[in-house]
């Protein structure tokens, strides 16, 4: 599981993982940063559209030229610069990647 750990939805996803008693490794992209493969792999996946949390107080603060023109190369670099702006969690199962977290697409991804 991907992202920071004072994130509300991360705690909530974390709390669901261990009532379920499945094992994860925590990788907090505040602290140890991303890299360029492993986003490219998400992008590829999911869509960097999916991947850019457009709400998160890091997007919101880019100046406005920043947010202008989004594209997948700008969009993966600045997530690659602030790592925050990635949505969160990105969990990967496998070949699998769920971005967010929603109980119910955790059950039928990897519930017991």
């Amino acid at each position: 599981m991907y992202g920071i750990t004072n994130c509300d939805t991360i705690k909530k996803a974390r709390v669901w993982l261990e009532s379920h008693d499945l094992p994860y490794r925590f990788h907090d992209y505040r602290a140890e940063g991303i890299e360029a493969g492993k986003l490219n792999g998400w992008a590829g996946k999911v869509g960097w559209e999916k991947l850019l949390n457009k709400g998160s107080t890091s997007f919101r603060e880019l100046p406005e030229a920043d947010k202008q023109g989004l594209d997948e190369k700008k969009a993966k670099a600045l997530m690659l610069a602030k790592p925050t702006m990635i949505r969160r969690p990105v969990l990967e199962i496998g070949d699998r990647v769920v971005v967010g977290f929603k109980p119910e697409v955790y059950e039928q991804t990897v519930g017991k």
